[in-house]
């Protein structure tokens, strides 16, 4: 059974992890989790190379509004975490990074906004499911909470246009699984970008 003490260490561990092997840097990502009624996510200007129990802020739910209840102050993209919690009740982790191939291919055109990875290997589909994009809005800006939450659904994993992905997981190292794909994938996807498409060999589809 998890327990609080278990979901930060969890937190803690996979901010850490992520920051060592250069998935983020700075003070640019966010992480946060759900417990008993409760969302745990880091504090505004956090980093995740030095992330401690204590950067975490509390956040209840007011009338599925989010009020935060502790001294510490939340991340500014606390609305995207929020946005996931609500739409789909088997979210209680989210991860958000700018991880550097993630980040290139949010920066190139993409036919089909709802699934803008190519599935390469079998596993993106069997972890993740499919990649949506969301337009582009100033980070904490209200714009880009709108166009978020105008995507936003059941399932999958979302890419912010010219910023980083937004995963969420049915737990903190279910959600760690997931980017850690999302980010391999995105890094396939780059460097088979300028392949001609009969070269390629593409995941058949089920059916």
């Amino acid at each position: 059974m998890q327990t609080l003490q278990k979901e930060m260490q969890d937190a803690v561990w996979a901010a850490h992890s992520l920051f060592e092997r250069g998935k983020t840097s700075g003070s640019t990502a966010n992480i946060s989790f759900r417990f008993d009624g409760k969302v745990y996510i880091s504090r505004t200007g956090s980093c995740f190379a030095t992330l401690t129990e204590q950067d975490f802020a509390v956040v209840e739910d007011r009338g599925g509004k989010p009020e935060v209840i502790s001294e510490a102050k939340p991340s500014k993209e606390l609305p995207l975490h929020w946005m996931l919690y609500q739409k789909d009740p088997s979210v209680n982790a989210v991860i958000h990074t700018h991880s550097f191939y993630s980040v290139l291919w949010s920066c190139l055109k993409h036919e089909n906004p709802d699934d803008i990875v190519p599935h390469y290997t079998p596993y993106l589909e069997m972890k993740v499911g499919k990649v949506k994009l969301v337009g582009y809005g100033k980070p904490g800006s209200e714009e880009l909470f709108r166009k978020f939450g105008e995507r936003v659904g059941i399932g999958g994993a979302y890419l912010l246009k010219n910023h980083g992905p937004v995963v969420g997981g049915r737990n903190m190292m279910d959600a760690f699984f997931k980017i850690e794909e999302l980010e391999e994938s995105m890094k396939v996807a780059w460097f088979l970008r300028n392949e001609p498409k009969e070269s390629l060999c593409m995941i058949p589809e089920e059916g």
